[in-house]
């Protein structure tokens, strides 16, 4: 973020001085959301041309009010989180119980850390990141999350799930589920190409 320079910050005092407009306050986005609802996917050995023969899932996270319509957008408003490239083992094809770390090694319980890719000169982010959908749409915001872990558990049909995250603005992000976690197999609609179904698209 640009710093002002003097001159405009002695403006933007008398401005305050003389009961003129005060500069906005940055808006403060929920640290540790609460998910009520998701999904996992499936993807299988997705990368396995490549040389790495772990499964892979994504998972995606939603606060209460967000929901997923027949078209595949988010309509409502609240948090949505979603983990990229969670690796497994071969042998997995559910999520499993441990601590799972960012990083971009591709072993087993790691998750890719979040960065924004270009296709056809639309960027689309890829990896780990949480996105907000505020009343005021001009609000609205992604962020990457660059840093951290995320622990699973399960008993009885319910996953619960704990996140210690770091955003690329250096924000610690938080955020705690426990509910039912839905598992969709879209290995078999993963084409050749490489091009993965999912449920839910966004495009910055």
């Amino acid at each position: 973020m640009k710093r002002l320079t003097p001159l405009l910050f002695v403006f933007a005092a008398l401005l305050t001085s003389c009961g003129g407009s005060q500069l906005s306050s940055p808006l403060l986005y929920e640290t540790n959301p609460q998910y009520t609802w998701g999904y996992a996917e499936f993807f299988g050995e997705y990368y396995g041309g490549y040389g790495n023969k772990n499964n892979v899932l994504s998972i995606s996270l939603f606060s209460e009010s967000l929901k997923l319509n027949d078209l595949g957008n988010l309509t409502g408003l609240g948090q949505f989180l979603f983990l990229e490239d969670v690796f497994q083992a071969p042998t997995d094809t559910l999520l499993q119980e441990g601590t799972y770390q960012v990083n971009d090694s591709g072993l087993p319980f790691t998750v890719a850390p979040g960065k924004n890719d270009t296709v056809d000169n639309a960027v689309y982010p890829i990896g780990a990141y949480i996105s907000y959908y505020e009343s005021n749409a001009a609000n609205s915001t992604l962020k990457i999350i660059t840093s951290g872990s995320f622990t699973v558990s399960y008993a009885q049909n319910t996953y619960s799930i704990a996140c210690n995250f770091k955003t690329s603005d250096n924000v610690d992000l938080k955020g705690t589920f426990t509910a039912a976690l839905p598992h969709i197999d879209q290995s078999l609609a993963t084409t050749k190409a490489g091009i993965r179904k999912k449920l839910l698209y966004i495009k910055l």
